[in-house]
């Protein structure tokens, strides 16, 4: 039975949207229960003198009595609301905030530029994965943050006034999308930029992630536009043209943009184009939380996980009752194929990574069923909550997953966009191989296997007589070269 002291929820009181999240702690880690969020535009509320319309008010009260009705249910201490850039400048934040804490019926915190800077580089730390050594970007409504940090430390933490609503407001007033409006938004976001650039630069990252809905909402684009997940400036450039020939904001129509964010997409892509340009960032990718899941690891107090993907590796395997020895046996034998190939295929080391945890995850499915368990596995991988992988790694996860025996469908390979559709390629031959030689399920039992590639022609070599004394085993990769041929995958087997 579910028990309110498990539940916790956190309240992130926006300059364009209101964010309710309500988890539930689950071995160390949290369980999303509710998200739900309101566009309330609070920011647009500002006048001149920084006083929030009564409107303005009205609909941000409007939102928190949809979000009390839930907070009933949740003990009090377990409970974090924060207000961000409008509420900090609001010359009236009193009056909003004395009737939001009536409605809630608990505390709101306006927290600091610096406090939420933080608050959002913990969300990213808890729930991203890859190098540890990171830039975070988060472009809310009247501000932005960037943070640079190592782990769970950050080292430098700026929040800067410029938002996606506020930029709105001053360079696209008259809903125009030309490039002299562009033009002015990106100049003025490099000129508040400018200032904190060099002590970002001094710090360093490795990997650069991206937690607001502007980065989101180019996740989300790229997705249905069928391109890889990685967000450059050449993309970021080519969604700026297509918007000033949309001509204007009401008209402006892009595959895969919602209208919930069309609003403020173009005033954000500017900010986010100036802070490309400015940091000579090369790629970006979205982070898996940002304040809301700060808020609430740190009403947990859970340490940062070092290998967020282990970590729900361990997790899912617990909860699908995976064999480990034999995901372990799988993935070592993967990882064995994969270097003696991958300077032929040119295969990178985040390749590698998500190879082996594919190998983790590859008997799923039989937690379901036997028959059909590569589809229930992609299923599962496509349904489940894996933090630490993207959107995009997932969907290549699950389609490996579907691949792993029996015909491959060539076509899902080619519709993922985590990795170009020939190192996916290469990867679903890698893991086919194999589940076919640790099919004993014993150490003892794996070959020694040496594989050679010369462009896509792969050349097996076992040790001597293994064929003769392993009919089945013989069996089953006379069938695998069968149906690699399908798909025109030369293999020949010595």
């Amino acid at each position: 039975m579910l028990t309110t002291t498990s539940l916790y929820a956190a309240i992130d009181l926006g300059s364009n949207s209101f964010h309710m999240l309500v988890v539930r702690e689950v071995a160390g880690s949290i369980q999303t229960l509710t998200r739900i969020k309101r566009k309330v535009r609070l920011a647009a509320g500002l006048n001149g003198d920084n006083v929030l319309s009564a409107e303005a008010m009205e609909r941000g009260w409007q939102c928190l009595r949809l979000f009390a009705e839930r907070l009933q249910d949740i003990p009090q201490p377990q409970i974090r609301v924060v207000a961000t850039a409008t509420l900090r400048i609001a010359v009236n934040a009193n009056e909003f905030i004395a009737k939001a804490q009536e409605i809630l019926g608990c505390p709101v915190q306006v927290i600091s530029g610096e406090e939420e800077a933080r608050l959002i580089y913990q969300g990213v730390a808890h729930t991203t994965g890859g190098a540890d050594q990171r830039l975070v970007v988060d472009i809310g409504g009247a501000s932005t943050e960037l943070v640079t940090g190592s782990g769970a430390q950050t080292t430098s933490l700026f929040s800067l006034s410029m938002g996606c609503v506020t930029w709105l407001e001053r360079y696209f007033t008259d809903r125009n999308l030309a490039q002299e409006n562009f033009d002015e938004a990106e100049k003025a976001a490099r000129e508040v930029l400018r200032p904190v650039a060099d002590k970002l630069r001094f710090h360093g990252w490795k990997v650069c992630v991206g937690a607001s809905g502007t980065v989101q909402a180019l996740q989300e684009i790229m997705m249905a536009q069928g391109m890889d997940e990685r967000i450059t400036l050449a993309k970021l450039q080519q969604l700026k043209q297509r918007a000033i020939h949309c001509g204007r904001l009401e008209e402006l129509e892009i595959e895969g943009l919602t209208l919930e964010r069309a609003l403020v997409f173009p005033s954000g892509l500017a900010i986010l184009l100036a802070i490309f340009t400015e940091l000579n960032i090369q790629c970006m990718t979205l982070a898996g939380g940002a304040l809301r899941e700060g808020l609430v690891y740190g009403m947990l107090h859970l340490p940062v996980d070092q290998d967020i993907r282990s970590r729900t590796l361990r997790n899912i395997q617990r909860r699908f009752m995976v064999d480990t020895d034999q995901a372990n046996r799988v993935a070592q034998l993967a990882v064995h194929l994969f270097d003696q190939v991958k300077d032929e295929w040119h295969l990178e080391a985040i390749s590698r990574e998500l190879l082996q945890s594919a190998c983790q995850l590859h008997e799923i499915g039989l937690s379901v069923e036997y028959k059909q368990a590569p589809l229930h596995a992609a299923w599962l991988v496509r349904n489940l909550d894996l933090p630490g992988f993207t959107p995009a790694q997932k969907k290549l996860l699950a389609t490996l997953l579907l691949n792993q025996t029996n015909p491959v469908d060539l076509s899902s390979l080619h519709q993922q966009n985590a990795v170009p559709p020939r190192i996916a390629e290469h990867l679903c031959r890698l893991l086919r191989l194999a589940i076919i030689f640790a099919a004993r399920r014993r150490d003892d039992l794996v070959p020694h296997i040496t594989l050679q590639a010369q462009d896509e022609n792969l050349t097996l070599t076992l040790p001597e007589g293994w064929l003769e004394h392993h009919p089945l085993g013989t069996e089953l990769i006379d069938q695998e070269i069968q149906w690699q041929s399908y798909v025109h995958w030369p293999l020949e087997v010595r």
